[in-house]
Protein backbone atom coordinates (compact mmCIF):
# COMPACT_ATOMS: atom_id res chain seq x y z
CA UNK A 1 0.00 0.00 0.00
CA UNK A 2 1.34 3.42 -0.95
CA UNK A 3 0.24 6.45 1.07
CA UNK A 4 0.75 10.19 0.61
CA UNK A 5 0.93 12.25 3.81
CA UNK A 6 0.55 16.04 3.82
CA UNK A 7 -0.54 18.65 6.37
CA UNK A 8 -0.47 22.26 7.52
CA UNK A 9 -1.58 23.87 4.27
CA UNK A 10 -2.67 27.05 6.09
CA UNK A 11 -4.65 28.28 3.12
CA UNK A 12 -5.60 31.91 3.70
CA UNK A 13 -2.25 32.80 5.27
CA UNK A 14 -0.88 36.13 4.12
CA UNK A 15 2.61 37.50 4.47
CA UNK A 16 2.52 41.02 5.88
CA UNK A 17 -0.86 41.52 4.21
CA UNK A 18 0.02 40.03 0.81
CA UNK A 19 -2.20 37.18 -0.39
CA UNK A 20 -0.61 33.80 -1.06
CA UNK A 21 -3.68 32.28 -2.72
CA UNK A 22 -1.92 31.85 -6.07
CA UNK A 23 0.95 30.01 -4.37
CA UNK A 24 -1.39 27.78 -2.40
CA UNK A 25 -3.31 26.87 -5.54
CA UNK A 26 -0.05 26.00 -7.29
CA UNK A 27 1.50 23.93 -4.51
CA UNK A 28 -1.69 21.96 -3.81
CA UNK A 29 -1.97 21.21 -7.53
CA UNK A 30 1.65 20.00 -7.32
CA UNK A 31 0.69 17.67 -4.45
CA UNK A 32 -2.18 16.28 -6.54
CA UNK A 33 0.34 15.71 -9.31
CA UNK A 34 2.61 13.78 -6.94
CA UNK A 35 -0.33 11.62 -5.86
CA UNK A 36 -1.09 10.85 -9.50
CA UNK A 37 2.51 10.19 -10.51
CA UNK A 38 3.10 7.89 -7.53
CA UNK A 39 -0.26 6.11 -7.98
CA UNK A 40 -0.99 6.33 -4.25
CA UNK A 41 -3.70 4.20 -2.65
CA UNK A 42 -4.54 6.56 0.21
CA UNK A 43 -4.02 10.23 1.14
CA UNK A 44 -3.70 11.45 4.74
CA UNK A 45 -4.12 15.17 5.53
CA UNK A 46 -3.16 15.83 9.16
CA UNK A 47 -4.83 19.14 9.96
CA UNK A 48 -4.56 22.92 9.60
CA UNK A 49 -5.99 22.98 6.11
CA UNK A 50 -6.94 26.61 6.83
CA UNK A 51 -5.01 29.38 8.53
CA UNK A 52 -8.02 30.73 10.41
CA UNK A 53 -11.27 29.43 11.84
CA UNK A 54 -13.17 31.93 9.66
CA UNK A 55 -11.60 31.50 6.21
CA UNK A 56 -12.54 33.67 3.26
CA UNK A 57 -14.60 32.07 0.45
CA UNK A 58 -11.52 31.99 -1.79
CA UNK A 59 -9.60 29.97 0.82
CA UNK A 60 -12.51 27.54 1.16
CA UNK A 61 -12.66 27.09 -2.61
CA UNK A 62 -8.95 26.22 -2.72
CA UNK A 63 -9.15 23.69 0.14
CA UNK A 64 -12.35 21.91 -0.89
CA UNK A 65 -11.26 21.73 -4.52
CA UNK A 66 -7.85 20.34 -3.57
CA UNK A 67 -9.33 17.66 -1.29
CA UNK A 68 -11.73 16.55 -4.02
CA UNK A 69 -8.95 16.54 -6.62
CA UNK A 70 -6.88 14.29 -4.34
CA UNK A 71 -9.93 12.04 -3.83
CA UNK A 72 -10.06 11.45 -7.59
CA UNK A 73 -6.69 9.71 -7.17
CA UNK A 74 -7.36 7.79 -3.92
CA UNK A 75 -9.49 7.94 -0.77
CA UNK A 76 -8.62 10.94 1.42
CA UNK A 77 -8.67 11.08 5.22
CA UNK A 78 -8.49 14.52 6.85
CA UNK A 79 -8.57 15.73 10.47
CA UNK A 80 -9.03 19.21 11.93
CA UNK A 81 -6.05 21.12 13.31
CA UNK A 82 -5.90 23.92 15.85
CA UNK A 83 -6.33 26.55 13.12
CA UNK A 84 -9.38 24.84 11.61
CA UNK A 85 -13.03 25.33 12.55
CA UNK A 86 -14.46 21.89 13.40
CA UNK A 87 -18.01 23.18 12.94
CA UNK A 88 -17.20 24.24 9.39
CA UNK A 89 -15.61 20.88 8.59
CA UNK A 90 -18.59 19.08 10.12
CA UNK A 91 -20.97 21.13 7.97
CA UNK A 92 -19.40 20.01 4.70
CA UNK A 93 -18.57 16.46 5.82
CA UNK A 94 -21.51 14.86 3.95
CA UNK A 95 -20.51 16.58 0.72
CA UNK A 96 -16.86 15.63 1.18
CA UNK A 97 -17.83 12.03 1.93
CA UNK A 98 -19.77 11.87 -1.33
CA UNK A 99 -16.54 12.83 -3.09
CA UNK A 100 -14.39 10.25 -1.30
CA UNK A 101 -13.05 12.44 1.53
CA UNK A 102 -13.40 11.04 5.07
CA UNK A 103 -13.21 13.78 7.70
CA UNK A 104 -12.56 13.82 11.43
CA UNK A 105 -13.58 17.26 12.66
CA UNK A 106 -14.01 16.25 16.30
CA UNK A 107 -12.79 13.40 18.44
CA UNK A 108 -15.19 10.45 18.18
CA UNK A 109 -15.47 7.06 19.83
CA UNK A 110 -13.86 4.31 17.76
CA UNK A 111 -17.21 2.81 16.71
CA UNK A 112 -18.66 6.25 15.90
CA UNK A 113 -16.05 7.33 13.37
CA UNK A 114 -12.92 7.66 15.50
CA UNK A 115 -11.51 4.49 13.91
CA UNK A 116 -12.10 4.18 10.17
CA UNK A 117 -11.90 0.94 8.25
CA UNK A 118 -11.31 1.50 4.54
CA UNK A 119 -10.98 -1.16 1.84
CA UNK A 120 -8.71 0.17 -0.86
CA UNK A 121 -8.80 -0.52 -4.59
CA UNK A 122 -5.94 -2.99 -4.08
CA UNK A 123 -8.18 -5.08 -1.80
CA UNK A 124 -6.07 -4.23 1.26
CA UNK A 125 -7.74 -3.04 4.45
CA UNK A 126 -6.61 0.00 6.42
CA UNK A 127 -7.66 0.90 9.95
CA UNK A 128 -7.13 4.61 10.62
CA UNK A 129 -7.38 6.23 14.08
CA UNK A 130 -8.37 9.89 13.85
CA UNK A 131 -7.10 12.37 16.43
CA UNK A 132 -7.99 15.97 15.57
CA UNK A 133 -6.49 18.74 17.68
CA UNK A 134 -7.61 18.73 21.32
CA UNK A 135 -7.45 21.93 23.36
CA UNK A 136 -6.71 21.97 27.07
CA UNK A 137 -10.41 22.57 27.73
CA UNK A 138 -11.45 19.93 25.22
CA UNK A 139 -9.34 17.18 26.80
CA UNK A 140 -11.81 17.02 29.70
CA UNK A 141 -14.75 16.39 27.40
CA UNK A 142 -12.59 13.95 25.43
CA UNK A 143 -12.05 11.92 28.60
CA UNK A 144 -15.79 11.65 29.07
CA UNK A 145 -16.45 10.89 25.41
CA UNK A 146 -14.04 7.97 25.38
CA UNK A 147 -15.71 6.46 28.48
CA UNK A 148 -12.50 6.50 30.47
CA UNK A 149 -12.40 5.32 34.05
CA UNK A 150 -12.47 7.94 36.79
CA UNK A 151 -8.79 7.44 37.59
CA UNK A 152 -7.93 8.26 33.95
CA UNK A 153 -9.54 11.72 34.11
CA UNK A 154 -6.60 13.28 35.88
CA UNK A 155 -3.00 14.06 35.08
CA UNK A 156 -1.23 16.16 32.52
CA UNK A 157 -2.42 16.72 28.99
CA UNK A 158 0.12 14.30 27.49
CA UNK A 159 -0.86 11.42 29.78
CA UNK A 160 -4.53 11.86 28.95
CA UNK A 161 -3.82 12.03 25.21
CA UNK A 162 -1.87 8.77 25.52
CA UNK A 163 -4.90 7.01 27.03
CA UNK A 164 -7.18 8.40 24.30
CA UNK A 165 -4.82 7.16 21.58
CA UNK A 166 -4.75 3.72 23.20
CA UNK A 167 -8.56 3.63 23.18
CA UNK A 168 -8.73 4.72 19.51
CA UNK A 169 -6.22 2.04 18.49
CA UNK A 170 -7.76 -0.91 20.34
CA UNK A 171 -9.29 -2.14 17.06
CA UNK A 172 -5.96 -2.50 15.24
CA UNK A 173 -5.30 -6.03 13.93
CA UNK A 174 -2.37 -7.96 12.51
CA UNK A 175 -4.18 -8.40 9.17
CA UNK A 176 -4.70 -4.66 8.49
CA UNK A 177 -2.51 -1.65 7.81
CA UNK A 178 -2.85 0.33 11.04
CA UNK A 179 -2.50 4.10 10.81
CA UNK A 180 -2.91 7.12 13.08
CA UNK A 181 -3.64 10.62 11.74
CA UNK A 182 -3.07 13.15 14.50
CA UNK A 183 -2.65 16.90 14.95
CA UNK A 184 -0.28 16.96 17.92
CA UNK A 185 2.79 18.66 19.35
CA UNK A 186 5.30 15.90 20.03
CA UNK A 187 7.90 16.60 22.71
CA UNK A 188 11.27 17.32 21.13
CA UNK A 189 9.80 18.37 17.79
CA UNK A 190 11.56 21.24 16.02
CA UNK A 191 9.34 24.28 15.51
CA UNK A 192 9.50 25.91 12.09
CA UNK A 193 8.46 29.42 13.09
CA UNK A 194 4.87 29.84 11.93
CA UNK A 195 3.11 27.73 14.58
CA UNK A 196 1.02 29.21 17.38
CA UNK A 197 3.27 29.32 20.41
CA UNK A 198 0.54 28.47 22.93
CA UNK A 199 -0.08 25.16 21.18
CA UNK A 200 3.55 24.11 20.83
CA UNK A 201 5.01 24.45 24.33
CA UNK A 202 4.57 23.36 27.91
CA UNK A 203 1.41 21.32 28.55
CA UNK A 204 0.66 20.70 24.86
CA UNK A 205 3.82 18.65 24.31
CA UNK A 206 3.08 14.92 24.12
CA UNK A 207 5.80 12.31 24.73
CA UNK A 208 6.62 9.93 21.88
CA UNK A 209 5.69 7.05 24.19
CA UNK A 210 2.06 8.01 23.56
CA UNK A 211 2.34 6.59 20.03
CA UNK A 212 1.43 2.89 19.87
CA UNK A 213 3.78 0.19 18.63
CA UNK A 214 0.72 -1.45 17.01
CA UNK A 215 0.62 1.31 14.37
CA UNK A 216 2.41 0.82 11.07
CA UNK A 217 2.68 4.60 10.63
CA UNK A 218 1.63 7.80 12.42
CA UNK A 219 0.91 10.80 10.16
CA UNK A 220 1.44 13.95 12.21
CA UNK A 221 0.42 17.53 11.62
CA UNK A 222 1.15 20.76 13.52
CA UNK A 223 4.88 21.41 13.09
CA UNK A 224 5.87 23.10 9.84
CA UNK A 225 9.34 21.60 9.48
CA UNK A 226 9.42 18.09 7.91
CA UNK A 227 10.85 15.69 10.49
CA UNK A 228 10.66 12.21 11.90
CA UNK A 229 9.71 11.49 15.50
CA UNK A 230 11.64 8.80 17.41
CA UNK A 231 8.87 6.48 18.56
CA UNK A 232 7.94 2.81 18.82
CA UNK A 233 6.52 3.02 15.28
CA UNK A 234 7.41 5.13 12.24
CA UNK A 235 6.02 8.62 12.83
CA UNK A 236 6.57 11.82 10.89
CA UNK A 237 5.54 15.42 10.39
CA UNK A 238 5.12 16.09 6.68
CA UNK A 239 5.49 19.83 7.35
CA UNK A 240 3.83 22.74 5.58
CA UNK A 241 3.96 22.80 1.76
CA UNK A 242 4.97 26.48 1.65
CA UNK A 243 7.44 28.53 3.66
CA UNK A 244 4.91 30.37 5.84
CA UNK A 245 7.15 32.40 8.12
CA UNK A 246 10.71 33.71 8.00
CA UNK A 247 11.60 31.14 10.66
CA UNK A 248 11.04 28.53 7.91
CA UNK A 249 13.27 30.25 5.36
CA UNK A 250 15.84 27.45 5.35
CA UNK A 251 13.33 24.59 5.15
CA UNK A 252 12.83 22.39 2.10
CA UNK A 253 9.12 21.68 1.77
CA UNK A 254 7.87 18.20 0.91
CA UNK A 255 5.22 15.52 1.20
CA UNK A 256 5.86 12.10 2.68
CA UNK A 257 5.32 8.88 0.72
CA UNK A 258 4.85 5.72 2.72
CA UNK A 259 5.14 2.11 1.57
CA UNK A 260 3.50 -0.23 4.06
CA UNK A 261 1.95 -3.68 4.41
CA UNK A 262 0.25 -5.49 7.31
CA UNK A 263 2.66 -6.74 9.96
CA UNK A 264 5.65 -4.62 9.01
CA UNK A 265 6.73 -1.03 9.73
CA UNK A 266 6.39 1.61 7.04
CA UNK A 267 9.17 2.72 4.74
CA UNK A 268 9.12 6.50 4.33
CA UNK A 269 10.60 8.76 1.70
CA UNK A 270 9.97 12.41 0.87
CA UNK A 271 9.18 14.21 -2.36
CA UNK A 272 10.26 17.84 -2.35
CA UNK A 273 7.86 20.52 -3.53
CA UNK A 274 8.95 23.36 -5.79
CA UNK A 275 5.84 25.57 -6.09
CA UNK A 276 5.59 28.72 -4.02
CA UNK A 277 7.87 31.63 -3.38
CA UNK A 278 10.82 31.38 -1.00
CA UNK A 279 11.43 33.58 2.03
CA UNK A 280 14.82 35.17 2.61
CA UNK A 281 16.42 37.55 5.08
CA UNK A 282 18.90 40.13 3.79
CA UNK A 283 21.14 41.92 6.29
CA UNK A 284 23.69 44.65 5.66
CA UNK A 285 24.45 48.33 5.44
CA UNK A 286 22.67 50.41 2.82
CA UNK A 287 25.75 50.22 0.58
CA UNK A 288 25.89 46.43 0.91
CA UNK A 289 22.19 46.06 0.24
CA UNK A 290 22.24 48.29 -2.84
CA UNK A 291 24.69 45.87 -4.49
CA UNK A 292 22.09 43.06 -4.10
CA UNK A 293 19.28 45.01 -5.77
CA UNK A 294 17.81 43.07 -8.69
CA UNK A 295 19.34 39.71 -7.65
CA UNK A 296 16.58 38.26 -5.45
CA UNK A 297 13.97 37.24 -8.01
CA UNK A 298 10.44 36.95 -6.64
CA UNK A 299 11.49 35.81 -3.14
CA UNK A 300 9.69 37.49 -0.25
CA UNK A 301 12.28 39.43 1.70
CA UNK A 302 12.87 40.52 5.26
CA UNK A 303 15.50 43.26 5.05
CA UNK A 304 17.50 44.24 8.12
CA UNK A 305 19.54 47.41 7.70
CA UNK A 306 22.68 47.81 9.76
CA UNK A 307 22.86 51.44 10.79
CA UNK A 308 20.81 54.21 12.26
CA UNK A 309 17.13 54.79 11.70
CA UNK A 310 16.34 57.76 9.49
CA UNK A 311 13.41 59.15 7.58
CA UNK A 312 12.83 57.51 4.20
CA UNK A 313 14.98 54.45 4.92
CA UNK A 314 12.19 51.91 4.39
CA UNK A 315 11.11 53.61 1.18
CA UNK A 316 14.68 53.49 -0.14
CA UNK A 317 14.96 49.77 0.63
CA UNK A 318 11.64 49.02 -1.08
CA UNK A 319 12.78 50.84 -4.21
CA UNK A 320 15.63 48.33 -4.44
CA UNK A 321 13.59 45.31 -3.35
CA UNK A 322 9.97 45.37 -4.52
CA UNK A 323 9.31 42.08 -2.70
CA UNK A 324 10.48 43.35 0.68
CA UNK A 325 7.62 42.70 3.08
CA UNK A 326 9.50 43.59 6.26
CA UNK A 327 12.14 46.31 6.71
CA UNK A 328 13.88 46.87 10.01
CA UNK A 329 16.99 48.38 11.55
CA UNK A 330 19.45 46.24 13.48
CA UNK A 331 20.66 48.86 15.96
CA UNK A 332 18.56 48.34 19.09
CA UNK A 333 18.89 51.97 20.20
CA UNK A 334 17.46 53.09 16.87
CA UNK A 335 14.53 50.71 17.19
CA UNK A 336 13.82 51.87 20.72
CA UNK A 337 13.86 55.48 19.55
CA UNK A 338 11.56 54.91 16.58
CA UNK A 339 7.98 56.17 16.72
CA UNK A 340 5.54 53.67 18.26
CA UNK A 341 3.59 53.36 15.02
CA UNK A 342 6.71 52.33 13.10
CA UNK A 343 7.77 49.84 15.75
CA UNK A 344 4.34 48.18 15.80
CA UNK A 345 3.72 48.08 12.07
CA UNK A 346 3.06 44.57 10.75
CA UNK A 347 3.66 42.86 14.10
CA UNK A 348 1.29 40.41 15.74
CA UNK A 349 -0.42 40.98 19.12
CA UNK A 350 1.67 38.13 20.57
CA UNK A 351 4.91 39.79 19.45
CA UNK A 352 3.82 43.14 20.88
CA UNK A 353 2.77 41.60 24.19
CA UNK A 354 6.10 39.79 24.40
CA UNK A 355 7.91 43.09 23.91
CA UNK A 356 5.72 44.68 26.58
CA UNK A 357 6.73 41.98 29.08
CA UNK A 358 10.41 42.31 28.16
CA UNK A 359 10.35 46.09 28.54
CA UNK A 360 9.04 45.62 32.08
CA UNK A 361 11.55 42.93 32.95
CA UNK A 362 8.69 40.44 33.25
CA UNK A 363 9.37 38.12 30.30
CA UNK A 364 7.78 34.73 30.95
CA UNK A 365 7.05 32.20 28.20
CA UNK A 366 4.17 30.74 30.20
CA UNK A 367 2.45 34.14 30.40
CA UNK A 368 3.03 34.64 26.67
CA UNK A 369 1.62 31.18 25.94
CA UNK A 370 -1.48 31.90 28.01
CA UNK A 371 -1.96 35.24 26.22
CA UNK A 372 -1.72 33.47 22.85
CA UNK A 373 -4.24 30.83 23.88
CA UNK A 374 -6.68 33.47 25.18
CA UNK A 375 -6.27 35.36 21.90
CA UNK A 376 -7.12 32.18 19.97
CA UNK A 377 -10.19 31.60 22.15
CA UNK A 378 -11.39 35.15 21.51
CA UNK A 379 -11.25 34.72 17.73
CA UNK A 380 -12.27 31.11 17.19
CA UNK A 381 -14.67 28.48 18.50
CA UNK A 382 -13.38 25.81 20.85
CA UNK A 383 -11.53 23.31 18.70
CA UNK A 384 -12.27 20.36 20.97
Amino acid sequence: MRILHTSDWHVGRTIRGRSRAVEHTAVLAEIVGVAQAEAVDLVLVAGDQFDTAAPAPDAERIVWRSLLDLAEVAPVVVVAGNHDNPLRLDAVAPLLAAGGVHSGARLSRPHEGGLLTIELATGEMAKIALLPFLSQRGIVRADELMDLDADQHAGRYDARVKVIIERLCEGFTAETVNLVVAHLMMAGGVVGGGERSAHTIFDYAVAATALPDSANYVALGHLHRPQSVPAACPARYSGSPLQLDFGEAGDSKAVALIEVAPGRPAEVRTVELSAGRRLRTLRGTLDELEVLAGTTGDDYLRVVVRGQQRAGLAEQVREWFREAVDVGVEASDSIQGAPDGLRRLGRSPVELFGEYLTDRDSADERVLALFSELLDAAHAPDAA
